[in-house]
């Protein structure tokens, strides 16, 4: 009797939570993982616009993720080299990511700075968070009305900032195409393997674009040339290398697993501001009050999407 007592004395039990919305603390560094991203970014467009003329386009990409692949190595080599199974058996979702986020979408960038005012090449990709929303959406994953009204309002700050005044060139054309890589690519690390670490999947992308890249590079250098390795050539290299493409895809790569593409797209809209600030700051570009309002209305529908719940 003393035994079944004791089996019929159990602790009650604990009730199943009953909420299902995302942990706060994982959304607010998402979102900041992606502020942190766009703003790096954002200098990358300077840093294209102001090598326009001494560095061809390709030799820029190359040598940027040359730069990236030597600071990834120390702590993403090991980890892919564990992961090579689990690499291997993926090896196609690498490959496109690394073609759409390396090898292209940087070279597009390259080549529209050329032309393209660094100002304009930042509003032409926000175009990108579209994209962004519409694969997400095409997946199954519901958006809701505040997330689209946010998106709305900040498009429609692009748009006013980009009819307000700005010049199309030939060179846009090469951000537009650019714009739907990153779109692409975003998208697509919503697909990335589970199990595929993170400091792993950067190194595999970044040494698979700079191979991509190997035959246009030797093309570049028998056509046009090499470029003079000065001060004014460098560091903006090691910038691109180190802060725009190590730091920046490790923290954009990060947001998408933690907030998705289509919140991180949001956040994304930041970008034409903070190229607009940088470009007015860095290579005397004109802005005027026009552009500000423009901005004020991009920031608004940033706050109103991203802070949006899932």
């Amino acid at each position: 009797m003393a035994v079944a007592d004791r089996r019929t004395t159990t602790a009650p039990l604990t009730p199943a939570p009953t909420h299902v919305s995302a942990p706060a603390a994982p959304v607010a560094l998402g979102i900041g993982l992606a502020v942190l991203a766009t703003v790096v970014w954002s200098g990358s467009f300077v840093t294209s616009r102001a090598l326009g003329d001494s560095v061809p386009p390709v030799q820029h990409a190359f040598w940027r993720w040359v730069v990236a692949l030597a600071v990834v190595a120390p702590f993403g080599a090991r980890r892919a080299w564990r992961q090579r199974e689990l690499i291997r058996r993926h090896l196609g979702f690498v490959l496109l990511a690394s073609l759409l986020g390396v090898a292209v979408y940087n070279t597009l960038v390259n080549q529209a700075g050329v032309t393209t005012p660094a100002a304009n090449m930042g509003m032409i990709m926000a175009a990108s968070p579209v994209l962004m929303a519409v694969f997400e959406r095409a997946g199954g994953v519901p958006l809701g009305a505040r997330r689209v009204t946010g998106l709305l309002v900040a498009c429609a700050g692009v748009l006013l900032l980009v009819g307000g005044g700005a010049s199309f060139s030939a060179g846009d054309l090469w951000m537009i195409a650019a714009a739907c890589c990153f779109g692409s690519y975003s998208a697509l690390l919503r697909r990335r393997p589970a199990g595929l670490d993170g400091a792993g999947f950067l190194f595999t992308t970044f040494l698979c674009g700079t191979v991509l890249l190997l035959p246009a590079q030797g093309v570049s250098l028998a056509v046009q040339g090499g470029f003079s390795p000065t001060p004014d050539t460098v560091l903006p290299l090691l910038y691109v290398g180190v802060a725009s493409s190590a730091v920046a895809f490790f923290a954009w790569n990060k947001a998408i697993a933690l907030i998705g593409p289509a919140r991180a797209g949001i956040v994304y809209y930041l970008q034409p501001v903070c190229v607009a600030l940088l470009s007015w700051a860095l290579l005397a570009e004109p802005t005027g009050w026009a552009q500000a309002g423009c901005m004020a209305l991009i920031l608004g529908g940033v706050v109103l999407g991203a802070g949006a719940r899932r």
